[in-house]
């Protein structure tokens, strides 16, 4: 198992270079041609949707992103150090925190849509999005 790690400031700038790297690792890792486009539109939503938590929550920390190769699959999981509050649990209430809640819905709406195998954790300590993959192994050579 291969693993990458990439780590850099919460800001917007950044989120660029995550696609792209996560598109060459993608790559490299067998990830079909026809399916890097929307490896590189969900990482973009899952780092910006992180680079925003930490922004609006006043947190310095790195966002975290690992790259991670495995037998006949690849996985992506971007990590963020914003406490989540539970489902149900109690809200300020005020107008911003609804428009970041529906924008923090409509960024996991998009990646789900992007991707088959998501999976979402969220928690006081921060959150993940594990995205993954079928990877096709190379093709053998003739000789």
């Amino acid at each position: 198992m291969a693993t990458v790690e990439l780590r850099f400031s919460a800001l917007p700038e950044h989120v660029r270079t995550a696609r792209l790297v996560a598109a060459a690792v993608a790559r490299r890792a067998g990830v079909d041609e026809a399916v890097l486009d929307e490896v590189r539109l969900a990482v973009g939503e899952a780092c910006t949707r992180a680079v925003g938590l930490h922004q609006s929550g006043g947190i310095t920390a790195p966002v975290k992103v690992l790259l991670i190769e495995e037998e006949k699959q690849f996985s992506i999981e971007v990590g963020d150090e914003a406490p989540h509050s539970a489902p149900g649990g109690s809200a300020s209430g005020s107008a911003g925190d609804d428009v970041d809640i529906e924008e923090d819905e409509m960024g996991l709406a998009v990646i789900s849509g992007l991707v088959d195998d998501v999976e979402v954790t969220a928690g006081e300590h921060g959150g993940l999005i594990r995205m993954t993959w079928p990877t096709t192994p190379p093709a053998a050579v003739l000789s």
